[in-house]
């Protein structure tokens, strides 16, 4: 009678911990559900608090929160941003400086936690990152006849590039016309016309303190760094012509698909497309990865986080936080689904060396880089690359406007957006 009155009770503590079981609201894009579903579900297992997924396209993700900021209540207790949008809901989001433990931020990329930073508020915790690294088609540069053709041409052995110069020579040297008819119909690399994180990635390799603007808000766009980067990004196009003529047509899937489709040598992408290749494209089992390209201030690009912030207006902050801890800790949990990304160090290098995730070794350099940096955290930062920006980049891949003049014609502009 004993052993069924204990189990009675026992059984009536359970139920009342299943009622009062928490559930919170995340809000995500679908490639982010991707990558936290894993850790969502041991986390449920462990703590007994469920985690729902809103999944929106990714303009979704800001009109929404936008929305309930708006409102001055929020259906969702942790939302998954893009960084760029980072400075724009700083003051909508908790402060997370305490989750970031001594730990945490050793076992993170530098250019990572510093984007997290608004203020003085630690405003997400990184949930993945991305970045450009080099791809390049492996069959053509280990093949003896290319090796000793370019060898013969130009100096040196032909290897993965690491410099401008090196790029230079290679996506030249690869540009051909391959049918016999007299047009080019295979290109060294491509140049994208239509996003700046390119060539604000070479900005940075240049050696400036930052993109478009210094860390006190001073307008930087026409600095040396600045010119230099913009001259070398547009080069290929004007000079060299080892890119198809397009450009301002070109942006990440028509760069992508130039590689898959067996019609470039080379191309800076981001990382996460080495295991995304088609096995039915022509470069399937061809694949080799680098890390980004070195100027004057070594490797750097522009990396690509997604931070989980915590609303004001949430209801379940604490199993929130809880959250948002157990997937840092748990951060390596992501990396087995398709687009396969994470965040922190030993995540990545719990992986580096397994078949299949040769890329994350060039992504880990590149991401600790220490002249990788974020974009501006300003809330303009979107129309000051819509208005200024990529107009200014656009019109030096005419090849008919003077690059300095372009922009100093953008800072001006930039400069009337910001005052």
């Amino acid at each position: 009678m004993r052993k069924l009155l204990g189990a009675s009770a026992l059984a009536l503590i359970f139920m009342a911990a299943v009622a009062k079981a928490e559930t919170i609201n995340l809000l995500v894009e679908g490639g982010g559900e991707m990558l936290q579903k894993a850790v969502a579900e041991k986390f449920t297992q462990e703590t007994g608090i469920e985690v729902k997924f809103t999944v929106v396209p990714y303009q979704g993700v800001f009109d929404k929160f936008s929305a309930e900021i708006a409102s001055g209540s929020s259906a969702f207790d942790v939302v998954t941003i893009d960084v760029v949008w980072n400075a724009k809901f700083a003051n909508h989001v908790d402060d997370l400086s305490p989750l970031f433990t001594d730990a945490v931020r050793k076992d993170l990329p530098p250019a990572l936690l510093a984007d997290a930073k608004v203020g003085d508020k630690m405003i997400g915790m990184p949930a993945w990152a991305n970045a450009e690294i080099v791809f390049y088609r492996k069959d053509l540069f280990d093949k003896p006849e290319e090796k000793e053709a370019f060898q013969a041409k130009y100096g040196y052995p032909l290897a993965p590039p690491k410099t401008w110069q090196q790029w230079r020579d290679m996506a030249k040297f690869f540009t051909r016309d391959t049918d016999g008819d007299g047009k080019v119909d295979f290109w060294g690399t491509d140049t994208i016309g239509t996003f700046t994180e390119e060539w604000m990635a070479h900005v940075l390799q240049a050696g400036s303190p930052g993109v478009i603007l210094d860390k006190d808000g001073n307008v930087i766009i026409d600095n040396e760094a600045h010119k230099k980067a913009l001259e070398f990004y547009i080069t290929p196009h004007c000079a060299d012509h080892s890119v198809p003529e397009n450009v301002n047509e070109i942006g990440w899937g028509e760069a992508q698909n130039l590689f898959y489709q067996g019609k470039t040598a080379m191309m800076k992408f981001w990382a996460h497309a080495y295991k995304m290749t088609p096995e039915d494209s022509k470069v399937s089992g061809k694949v080799g990865v680098a890390p980004m390209l070195a100027g004057d201030a070594g490797i750097a690009a522009i990396p690509g986080p997604w931070y989980n912030v915590i609303p004001s207006a949430s209801q379940h902050k604490d199993a929130a936080k809880k959250f948002i801890a157990f997937a840092i800790a748990n951060n390596g949990l992501g990396i087995e689904a398709k687009l396969g990304l994470a965040a922190t160090n030993s995540a990545y290098n719990s992986y580096a060396g397994k078949p299949g995730y040769e890329h994350f070794k060039p992504l880990l350099e590149t991401l600790s880089a220490p002249a990788t940096q974020g974009r501006p955290m300003n809330e303009k930062y979107q129309e000051i690359v819509d208005e200024a920006v990529l107009p200014a980049v656009q019109q030096a891949l005419t090849c008919k406007a003077d690059v300095g003049e372009v922009l100093t014609e953008a800072k001006e502009t930039i400069e009337d957006i910001l005052n």
